[in-house]
């Protein structure tokens, strides 16, 4: 299961009426970095029930993950965060055990 804070689901779907299309999100992992695996977040723009991806509907858009990244999703709760001049999406994923010091990658 994947959270989306409420503040979070208003940014997407603002988000995505600013593209003019997009039916939601696609949120995964690669490898990279001092841990070894940092966040991906792209819009999607058709979802036609793809095979191999979970689809964490919300009431305006959906959160697609694919079955290889999901364990490592499971739990996540995504949010919009504001700190002073910058802004953006904010990951709490209770499956990390640490993260390298300037916060790009995670261990699990």
């Amino acid at each position: 299961m994947i959270i989306v804070t409420d503040t979070a689901k208003a940014k997407i779907k603002q988000n995505l009426a600013k593209r003019g299309k997009g039916v939601g999100i696609r949120i995964g992992v690669r490898t990279t970095g001092c841990s070894g695996l940092a966040y991906v977040l792209e819009y999607v723009d058709k979802y036609d029930g793809e095979e191999g991806v979970i689809n964490y509907a919300q009431n305006d858009f959906c959160v697609l993950v694919s079955l290889k990244d999901d364990p490592y999703l499971n739990g996540l709760t995504m949010d919009w965060v504001r700190n002073g001049l910058n802004e953006g999406f904010d990951f709490v994923n209770p499956n990390e055990r640490d993260r390298c010091g300037c916060g790009e990658s995670f261990r699990v």
